[in-house]
């Protein structure tokens, strides 16, 4: 996949990857595109899936963070200003990547507050420019 495709919905093929798109971006094409174009520089995100399969023995095993933690998560690098040390830090960074009629579920929303309340970075992205509003 290309660079981040501004015209997804515009045209069939888009110009940055040339590959063809629905005229609504699904939530996977659009967190794909957040992804590759977000993952630049200071910020790295990642794919975190969520969910349960049974072993061979039928017993669940959970896998991803947990339940109502987001599709993108990573950190951003920022710089510690001078009168703090000058140090380096990653601020946490998790983002809820939805279509335009997906609707945040409740524990989604409350694993975003979490991240906000302890701060980290968190929020709804439906486009690579939502997602780029998120990161500052």
């Amino acid at each position: 996949m290309g660079e981040a495709c501004a015209r997804w919905a515009a045209t069939e093929e888009c110009v940055a990857c040339r590959q063809s798109h629905p005229r609504v971006p699904s939530e996977q094409t659009i967190q794909q595109h957040i992804r590759v174009a977000c993952s630049k520089g200071d910020t790295r995100l990642f794919r975190n899936n969520c969910g349960v399969l049974r072993d061979h023995r039928g017993v669940p095993v959970r896998y991803g963070l947990q339940n109502g933690s987001s599709d993108l998560i990573g950190w951003r690098s920022i710089t510690i200003t001078p009168e703090m040390v000058g140090q380096r830090i990653a601020v946490f960074t998790s983002i809820e990547v939805k279509a335009a009629t997906g609707r945040v579920r409740q524990e989604q929303q409350q694993w975003l507050d979490a991240v906000q309340a302890a701060g980290g970075i968190a929020g709804v992205a439906r486009s690579v420019e939502d997602a780029q509003r998120l990161l500052g």
